[in-house]
């Protein structure tokens, strides 16, 4: 098999070891990769370093129509990348197809934004002692990012951090997960297409434990990180004074209360707790049900996760396949059986086969069992009834983390109700936590992070805000 090259600056390398990527669902090979050596890490920092200037005052448009490119080469090989991060992840193909579909969104977007990104004026003679004094308010790139992105969403996620770097005209240098670097390698490829600078940006598939030199280089000024909450804290408190975007986990709650459709909230909670195999931030972990209709929702609820299909990533059909790893598995697997030991009871699934985990439903879970307490990163849910809306919203809030939330209602008062109460980043209403727009800002509170993406979001935080004064006006 064939070894791919990373990309260093701009142009395809090879460096002195092998990564090998297999897949989650059959342990076969699907790939090969070049592991950078030290000395090619810290070309591609100088680098990143060395074009910063010059990457700020690209031309917006120089900007714009290269993520326009990489938009429209991300459609165009869309069934070539959806098999290879089916490939290196796991996920059905169904859900792969979703995620390149997204990515070409993301660039897109991006690329709007960029034409739209402009400084503002105010007019300072608001006071007499400013008069003739006009303000130019612009967004200057703090510098070269790094981004640390992580396996569940090995394309989009990683075209959220790139795309809003080169927007602004900052380098960025990318640093994959190792057990899926292989899409990012493909959007390295589709960069070198474009008319960006030697130095805007490199793809270096180097193991975890090499990442911590990359954070600490003070040549990259900005941390975007996506993973776990502890490495994403420990990565701030390492670097307090680089300005760090942290998107962590979350233990995400569907709230389905007296008023809402049944029917909708079940297949929606069904389908998005498993999707991904769970392996999402936003995966529907924790199910708060209003009393009165507990007994009439359940069986809608196991009746739809009983109707998933589960299986070989390649079907058309499957929604949920394997997780990311064995050991992945067998984690998850753990955590259940601690629930079960403590009197918990498994309405559906339950069972492991390989790096596969069967959709669970769990029912009287104890409240500080892992399986609620944290994030379990796999397709498990627990069922949580409530007497009130007071206790649901209570309940969602009594967590670590704060990413998104849903509520199924069909009350206006309870929706803002809602989004006033819930200490969370993002409150879907009529639909499930897993909602994303790409566009749209995104992140969490407590230890579910800091910052936001959503391109204009993931802009404003790769820059700062500089003031120019005018003086001596006639205005």
């Amino acid at each position: 098999m064939d070894v791919r090259t990373f990309w260093l600056a701009g142009r395809p390398a090879t460096g002195d070891g092998e990564l090998t990527v297999t897949n989650p669902d059959d342990g076969r090979e699907v790939g090969r990769v070049s592991i950078p050596t030290d000395a090619q890490v810290e070309e591609a920092v100088a680098a990143a370093h060395a074009v910063a200037r010059e990457a700020a005052a690209l031309p917006i448009h120089v900007r714009a129509e290269a993520l326009a490119h990489v938009s429209r080469r991300l459609a165009e090989r869309s069934d070539e990348i959806a098999e290879l991060i089916t490939a290196e992840n796991g996920k059905p193909i169904f859900w792969a197809r979703g995620e390149v579909g997204r990515a070409v969104a993301t660039f897109r977007f991006a690329a709007e934004e960029a034409r739209r990104w402009s400084g503002e004026v105010q007019r300072l003679d608001t006071e007499p002692a400013a008069n003739g004094r006009l303000a130019y308010v612009s967004r200057v790139p703090r510098g070269p990012v790094l981004a640390i992105t992580p396996f569940n969403f090995p394309l989009n996620l990683v075209a959220h951090k790139v795309a809003p770097a080169i927007a602004v005209g900052a380098p960025v240098v990318v640093k994959p997960a190792p057990a899926t670097p292989l899409s990012s390698l493909v959007l390295g490829e589709i960069l070198a297409e474009t008319d960006l600078p030697a130095g805007m940006f490199s793809v270096l598939p180097v193991t975890n434990d090499r990442a911590a030199g990359l954070v600490q280089d003070p040549r990259l000024p900005v941390v975007s990180f996506t993973g776990s909450a502890p490495v994403g804290y420990a990565i701030a408190d390492q670097v307090p004074r680089k300005h760090v975007t942290l998107e962590l986990g979350g233990n995400a709650a569907a709230v389905v209360l007296s008023d809402a459709d049944l029917d909708w909230a079940a297949q929606r909670v069904a389908l998005f707790s498993n999707y991904q195999a769970g392996q999402s931030c936003i995966a529907v972990q924790r199910v708060i049900v209003e009393r009165p209709v507990y007994d009439d929702f359940v069986p809608r609820l196991l009746s739809a996760v009983e109707g998933l299909v589960v299986g070989d990533p390649y079907d058309e059909k499957t929604q949920v396949g394997p997780m990311v790893s064995e050991a992945a598995a067998e984690r998850v697997e753990q955590w259940v059986r601690e629930a079960v030991d403590g009197g918990a009871r498994v309405l559906a699934g339950g069972t492991r086969t390989g790096a596969t985990f069967a959709p669970t439903v769990l029912a009287d879970v104890p409240a500080d069992a892992t399986i609620c307490r944290e994030e379990v990163f796999g397709p498990v849910m627990v069922l949580q009834p409530v007497a009130s809306v007071d206790e649901a919203f209570a309940l969602v809030n009594d967590s670590a983390y704060g990413l998104q939330a849903g509520v199924f209602t069909r009350s206006l008062d309870v929706a803002f109700r809602a989004n006033r109460e819930l200490e969370v980043g993002g409150v879907i209403i009529g639909d499930v936590p897993s909602y994303r727009a790409d566009q749209m800002p995104y992140g969490g509170v407590k230890d579910s992070g800091v910052g936001r993406e959503g391109l204009r979001s993931a802009m404003e935080d790769f820059t700062y805000e500089k003031v120019m004064v005018l003086t001596g006006l006639d205005l």
